[in-house]
């Protein structure tokens, strides 16, 4: 499905995902995107499963999703936000790094099997950072929540 005011093609998948994002396995934390809008709002998804790496350590016997890489996930939703809201060709040798995460909660364990969205706005940019309010959930129900503060650097 195209949404009408890009040319981004909907579902963006995990192929399309690693293009424009630097992380790989096991730390790109995106499987899907599902919504876009340009500038404002992304709505994409991890499947969150037993075979994790981190489940392994976290809690063995008791595997929960560590809070941080919630949090990571969602700053990673918000990276595929800008990338796929700039014009082709735009910030070329451009890598946005998390420099500051406020208000983050955590209200419900997510754990293998759960399917986490992660439905990230745009609250502002001011030069090379963009601010974003990100909330995660399980069918529905919050699991986290954070504002993130994401700035670009040359690579090199």
């Amino acid at each position: 499905m195209n949404d009408p005011n890009t040319d981004v093609q909907l579902p963006v998948t995990s192929a399309e995902i690693e293009r424009l994002l630097p992380h790989r396995y096991p730390f790109l934390l995106v499987d899907r995107v599902v919504e876009f809008e340009k500038d404002r709002r992304v709505l994409a998804y991890k499947n969150v499963s037993y075979n994790e790496p981190f489940f392994s350590g976290h809690f063995p016997g008791h595997q929960v999703m560590p809070g941080v890489l919630i949090v990571e996930a969602l700053a990673q939703a918000g990276g595929l936000l800008t990338q796929l809201s700039r014009d082709p060709g735009a910030g070329e040798g451009q890598i946005f790094y998390l420099v500051k995460v406020d208000n983050a909660r955590f209200t419900r364990m997510v754990v293998p099997g759960d399917r986490l969205e992660l439905d990230v706005e745009l609250k502002r940019r001011i030069r090379n950072m963009a601010q974003y309010c990100g909330i995660a959930r399980v069918d529905g129900e919050q699991a986290a929540c954070a504002e993130i503060l994401c700035a670009a650097a040359s690579q090199g």
